[in-house]
């Protein structure tokens, strides 16, 4: 069959994109100009191929995400056509402008992007706080609130927190003890240049949290990683990294809800890594970042509420409890020295923080709001998860291995077979789902990607849980 248009794709082996996505989107394309008609036939795969010159099975591939995206059918006996459904679709491009993605990809509509794991804006207590920072400013002498503060925060509002730390994570702390920051990266941020120094090494989970790392790397530290597994992380690797490099300084954990596998630090890896910790004079950065939201009993009780730990940075954060935007973070330590230096680096690049909004914070944690909001968002979230854990069973159980959490806003998803993740994403993306490539997490190939639930309506979870699916089972022939 004479095919009515001439062949004129552009391959480029050189590119992170597959050549199969590169011929689909390259077809695309001309459908959606215009150049591509309703009904008009493709080229057979065999001449393709030899046009191109590469493996007939390349062309296959492209041709099957096409069919599978719908912009062609397949008649048997016949050949591969475009479709003639596209006809609404085509009037409705010449009026919008395609929006360029990160990866050159053409997007058409919203993107369905699994985040960190960020809480829902909707159910943030907003009005509250607006009318609380409002009281607080008008009741305030403006001699008060325009003066510069303490560079740790405002003396109540390290009380209250302290308070908090004590009555429900067990710690032994006071104001003295807390800095108060403009979110938990800051707290991360100041620690790591107050008390690493260039040639000092730091233990890091792996796969872990790279901000943080990032933070280390800044202040001249050089990263040591240790494997995790199912019990956290791996103290015997820790055990044998500390025997070998008698310049460890420090090592940084995530041990209530592991970054990003979600895992928890099995109490007996605990218990030996805070007798490690006194051993070997290491100070424990402890980062405790979605502590409130915990669906069983209570919380696991932080590392650095045992009496026994000697050195040790606690940080958290205030932007998962009242609003995503609000940045308030703080970090507690019982080193006057390394809280001393952090303060005077504080002064250089902040001088102090936010003292209204501490103040309207404290006013809501005062009147209860912010505990009524922790109560209601902890049942929204457990009942989301429980959604998704429903839709995983239905649609990923015989492509993946996951595990149902004890709290926070995400899942660890690893596939059954190991699976290319730039094809991964590439495919995801093609079909407006965004993933966080599984390379943020690690220096070296990690098979595996944390689905985060918290900011997404049930209704994209599902239409994407199911693409996701798709798409594995896919690439796992």
């Amino acid at each position: 069959m004479l095919r009515p248009w001439k062949l004129e794709l552009e391959i480029d082996k050189n590119l992170d994109k597959a050549v199969y996505l590169q011929i689909a989107d390259s077809i695309i394309t001309d459908i959606r100009s215009g150049r591509l008609k309703a009904g008009d036939a493709l080229p057979g795969s065999r001449n393709m191929a030899a046009t191109l010159k590469i493996n007939r099975n390349t062309v296959v591939e492209a041709y099957q995400v096409l069919i599978n995206e719908e912009w062609v059918i397949s008649k048997e006996r016949k050949g591969i056509f475009i479709s003639d459904k596209l006809h609404v679709l085509n009037e409705k491009s010449k009026e919008k402008t395609p929006v360029q993605s990160d990866r050159g990809v053409q997007q058409h509509g919203a993107i369905i992007n699994f985040d960190d794991g960020h809480p829902d804006s909707k159910i943030a207590p907003v009005n509250e706080l607006a009318r609380a920072y409002r009281q607080i400013f008008s009741i305030k002498a403006k001699w008060q609130m325009m003066g510069y503060g303490n560079e740790h925060g405002e003396t109540e509002f390290r009380k209250m927190i302290s308070k908090m730390l004590n009555h429900q994570r067990g710690m032994q702390i006071d104001e003295n003890e807390i800095s108060i920051t403009r979110g938990s990266q800051m707290a991360m941020f100041l620690t790591a240049q107050s008390l690493l120094a260039p040639d000092d090494y730091i233990i890091v989970e792996d796969p872990g949290y790279k901000p943080a790392w990032q933070a280390f790397e800044y202040a001249g530290a050089q990263l040591v990683p240790a494997p995790v597994d199912k019990e956290g992380i791996c103290i015997e690797s820790v055990e044998k990294l500390l025997n070998q490099n008698k310049n460890i300084k420090a090592i940084y954990i995530t041990p209530h809800r592991q970054y990003p596998t979600t895992v928890t630090l099995s109490l007996a890896r605990r218990l030996r890594l805070v007798e490690l910790s006194n051993q070997y004079n290491i100070t424990i950065i402890e980062d405790d970042y979605d502590n409130e939201f915990h669906f069983g009993y209570r919380p696991i009780l932080p590392l650095s509420s045992f009496p026994e730990l000697n050195n040790y940075v606690y940080i958290g954060t205030l932007s998962k409890v009242v609003a995503p935007a609000l940045r308030i973070g703080y970090l507690a330590t019982k080193d006057q020295k390394l809280l001393e230096k952090i303060g005077n680096l504080r002064k250089i690049i902040d001088v102090h923080g936010d003292v209204i909004m501490e103040h309207a914070v404290l006013q809501l944690i005062k009147e209860g709001a912010v505990k009524k909001h922790i109560k209601k968002a902890t049942i929204h979230y457990k009942n989301k998860r429980d959604f998704v854990y429903e839709l995983l069973t239905q649609y990923m159980k015989e492509v993946a291995d996951f595990v149902l959490p004890e709290g926070g806003l995400a899942f660890w998803i690893v596939p059954k077979a190991k699976l290319d993740w730039d094809t991964v994403t590439a495919l995801l993306l093609e079909k407006n789902i965004k993933i966080i490539h599984p390379k943020q997490y690690s220096h070296h190939p990690v098979n595996g990607f944390r689905l985060s639930y918290g900011a997404l309506p049930e209704e994209q979870l599902e239409q994407s849980i199911k693409t996701i699916s798709m798409v594995f089972t896919k690439l796992s022939k």
